[in-house]
């Protein structure tokens, strides 16, 4: 299966995806989320990082 960066366009092959998957572009670095479209098929968007909430 070959998706494409949301960042920088490059391709990123891989066998099987699961939605919500994190994956590393080998382009750019960056980590990208495993999304489904409305049309059923995967996408690739740049995942959320998330900070520290201290036990707030």
């Amino acid at each position: 299966m070959k998706l494409k960066c949301p960042e920088c366009d490059g391709d990123i092959e891989t066998k099987e995806v699961i939605e919500g998957e994190i994956l590393n572009c080998n382009d750019c670095g960056a980590e990208l989320e495993v999304t489904k479209s409305k049309k059923g098929t995967f996408e690739l968007k740049v995942a959320e990082s998330e900070g520290e909430d201290w036990g707030e």
